[in-house]
């Protein structure tokens, strides 16, 4: 070769992005050079090699069962939730059929830990009641509310010790929501509800259903325990 030629070898130098960029500048590359699509071999975890033709097949076809087991996923959410509504709005007309404070908090109980196959259910109130049950928490959760709900309406997720103490009167090893509870404009307290599952209740819970919960049991809790 003539030393006249102003390319070296050295110079070059072929990486993965000159490739890329020479394709996306040259779209018709493979239509100039259609042998190079069935001569392309790619190395294949499973079948060693294959052609290129068979790799997109190969991808194409995992994108459609990807995109299967999405929707899988998909109704069994909507079937889930679809339950849930239909037990919400169960539980929605025995708590405004219940006549008094013990069974009100009875019916939020059997719910909670029957219904939902949860673990258990507190109730606290900033200005106490005197209705004894069972539900109702004695000690003074003030600090709890504050740390937990004082900018949220909702707290998913792990309690200190000396939170879950003074709440549950003994240590949760699962997971725990607060629900702030309002009447009116005023803060009356939260409930608390515990399940067995460290993961159950987690910060990107939904909270639609949640939120009509929580208005109507604030509401409930304070006609039949706050007056």
């Amino acid at each position: 070769m003539s030393d006249s030629n102003p390319i070296q070898l050295d110079e070059l130098k072929l990486t993965d992005d000159v490739v890329i960029d020479f394709l996306h500048d040259n779209p018709e590359f493979f239509n100039r050079n259609p042998e190079m699509i069935n001569s392309l071999r790619l190395a294949d975890q499973n079948r060693g090699t294959v052609s290129l033709v068979e790799r997109q097949q190969s991808l194409q076809r995992q994108k459609i069962h990807n995109l299967e087991e999405e929707i899988t996923q998909l109704m069994a959410i909507a079937n889930q939730n679809e339950q849930l509504f239909a037990l919400y709005s169960d539980l929605y007309l025995r708590l405004l059929d219940c006549d008094s404070a013990s069974e009100l908090l009875d019916c939020l109980y059997q719910a909670t830990t029957e219904l939902l196959s949860l673990s258990g259910l507190k109730v606290w109130l900033k200005d106490g009641t005197s209705v004894e049950h069972s539900s109702i928490v004695k000690n003074d959760c003030a600090g709890v509310m504050h740390n937990r709900l004082a900018k949220e309406d909702y707290y998913f997720g792990r309690l200190q010790k000396s939170e879950q103490d003074l709440i549950f009167s003994q240590n949760q090893e699962g997971s725990v929501v607060l629900i702030k509870l309002n009447h009116v404009d005023d803060e009356i307290g939260f409930l608390a509800i515990s399940s067995a599952d460290t993961d159950h209740f987690d910060p990107r819970m939904d909270t639609l259903l949640l939120s009509q919960f929580r208005k109507l049991v604030a509401k409930l809790l304070f006609q039949q325990l706050c007056k």
